[in-house]
């Protein structure tokens, strides 16, 4: 996976009933463009993401 400073970043869900999570990507801590990275998810919290196979990374909208 590869990301650059403000892509955004979607969690799909795990299990049946939990929705999705968005945010953006705003720190890289990986070389290169890899993971880890710092999220700033819509609720205002910020978390470091290693993501899985349950994520897909996005060019910022415009």
């Amino acid at each position: 996976m590869h990301a650059t400073v403000g892509d955004r970043i979607r969690v799909h869900g795990r299990t049946v009933g939990s929705g999705e999570r968005e945010g953006k990507i705003i720190e890289v801590r990986g070389s290169e463009g890899q993971p880890p990275y710092l999220v700033e998810f819509s609720d205002g919290h910020e978390r470091l993401v290693f993501p899985g196979s349950d994520c897909e990374v996005e060019p910022p909208r415009r």
